[in-house]
């Protein structure tokens, strides 16, 4: 099956480079398109080193995804898979997806641990099970069938809980979907994000308690 990886980008000159890094050596054959939206440092010029890049002005991470994935179905993608720029994957991480034969694959997350004090990483730990993937829907760790994704519209030109959306809609018209913790991504452990809420907005409100199972 051809592979293609997605990753919007916005200002992520510190991080972008580990995360392509980490994409290549988990499928040294997929394409990787990175979506840059609105970057006014050196992401664009990273990025290059590895992947294809496609500049956009939109300020949207629904649209920048979409751009992404329209281009890899373009290029004969039957799978794309989804990351975000400041996250790393294991080197499982397609292997496992498509090992699935699913037609939508839901990843879990974890945040990096260097980014928590102690304190705070133990209590993400006491609330979340290791060992138990419960479908909640990151678009860090996400992975889906070209055809399924074309059949419900694709991404919506939303500016956060585009992935959520998308796998409602996926849900809802009836493709399996499988969770999955066998390939978890780390993603950074920062308050302030690239969107209102995501990720970044959760690890901020401290309390860590689970996301809604959209699954």
């Amino acid at each position: 099956m051809t592979v293609a990886v997605v990753v919007p980008a916005r200002n992520e000159e510190a991080l972008i480079e580990a995360c392509l890094r980490s994409v290549r050596l988990a499928s040294p054959a997929a394409r990787i398109i990175v979506v840059a939206d609105g970057c006014t440092d050196d992401t664009v010029v990273i990025a290059r080193r590895f992947a294809t890049v496609i500049e956009i002005d939109a300020g949207s991470v629904g649209t920048a995804r979409a751009v992404g994935v329209a281009r890899a179905i373009q290029s004969g993608a039957q799978w794309i898979a989804n990351t975000d720029a400041d996250s790393t994957v294991p080197r499982n991480w397609i292997d496992h997806q498509l090992s699935l034969d699913a037609d939508v694959v839901v990843g879990t997350v974890r945040p990096a641990a260097d980014d928590l004090s102690p304190s705070e990483w133990a209590l993400w730990h006491a609330s979340h099970d290791d060992g138990q993937a419960i479908g909640h829907v990151h678009g860090a760790n996400l992975g889906f069938r070209a055809s399924a994704y074309l059949a419900v519209g694709g991404y919506a030109p939303l500016d956060e809980h585009e992935d959520n959306d998308l796998v409602h809609r996926l849900h809802s018209a009836g493709f399996e979907i499988s969770a999955t913790d066998q390939c978890e991504v780390v993603t950074s452990g920062r308050r302030v994000g690239r969107t209102p809420g995501g990720y970044a907005g959760y690890l901020r409100s401290g309390a860590y308690a689970p996301a809604p199972d959209l699954v």
